[in-house]
């Protein structure tokens, strides 16, 4: 029992040790970024346009406009063919199909962001001859399907098989069931995932570098290039310029914020308190 008990908390104070070196790098992250951007971060960096170099002043309400709207066309396309193939697979695929689909998922899921941005380069800029917008979002919707797909088929899945049943005992038909019951139910747990899916693609700077590129004014088209944060932050950070360097930082707690505030909304989506509220 000694030897039981001696051995018991050495691993408690093993795990709790890892659990606070973990939440330890988090908030050094935090800090640091609050640190350095924070004290960067004025009116005039969400309102004003990048200012030449070496001169002080300016910002980045370009490149958050075009985070916006690279991230909700991004959302256009990838979420709904991402949100219909996990559909077939949890509800109308077969076996053979359905596994090659699965594993094509998850494969994709894996592949570097950069050469994702290098098929994107070769589909959308080649073609256009230009820089645009719309590369961007395709690239980040070939990131986003395939976590949308396998986020969707594990939580249709989890529907109860009985709530199924029942709608096809009352005369429903297959695609009637699915449509109005079994989507209605894992509704919560599909949205939470693309949520997560979004978060995760709005930090992506290597695919953007080969399509999107970057603006230094308004992108007023989908064909045009788009500033975006991440590209931001990558040409400011790398520049020679004091000024530059220091809205970086900004850049970074801004974009860092966002991101924690998508996964903030995707744990209250799924917390109890917003099943009540649903």
């Amino acid at each position: 029992m000694t030897r039981r008990k001696i051995t018991n908390a050495v691993m408690f104070g093993l795990t709790g040790l890892c659990a606070l070196l973990t939440i330890s790098v988090l908030f050094f992250i935090l800090g640091y970024l609050v640190y350095y951007g924070g004290r960067s971060l004025s009116w005039d960096f969400f309102t004003q346009l990048p200012a030449p170099p070496n001169e002080p002043g300016g910002g980045m309400a370009n490149a958050i406009v075009g985070t916006g709207k690279l991230l909700l066309l991004t959302a256009l396309i990838g979420v709904p063919i991402g949100f219909a193939a996990g559909v077939y697979l949890a509800e109308f695929g077969g076996r053979t199909f359905s596994s090659i689909v699965r594993y094509t998922a998850d494969l994709l899921n894996g592949v570097p962001s950069i050469v994702i941005g290098i098929v994107a380069y070769a589909l959308v800029v080649v073609p256009m001859k230009r820089f645009s917008l719309l590369a961007g979002a395709v690239a980040l919707s070939i990131i986003v399907i395939p976590i949308t797909i396998r986020t969707t088929e594990q939580f249709l899945r989890a529907v109860p098989h009985s709530l199924r049943e029942a709608a096809l005992a009352l005369g429903a038909r297959k695609w009637q069931t699915v449509a109005t019951v079994v989507i209605p139910a894992a509704f919560r747990g599909v949205l939470t995932g693309t949520i997560l899916g979004m978060a995760r693609v709005a930090g992506e700077t290597a695919p953007l570098l080969f399509t999107s590129f970057s603006n230094q004014f308004w992108n007023r088209g989908l064909d045009e290039p788009a500033a975006t944060l991440p590209v931001m932050i990558f040409n400011y950070a790398i520049s020679p310029y004091e000024e530059w360097r220091r809205q970086a930082w900004a850049a970074a707690l801004v974009l860092l914020t966002l991101m924690l505030a998508a996964n903030l909304a995707a744990r209250l989506v799924l917390s109890p308190r917003g099943a009540r509220h649903g």
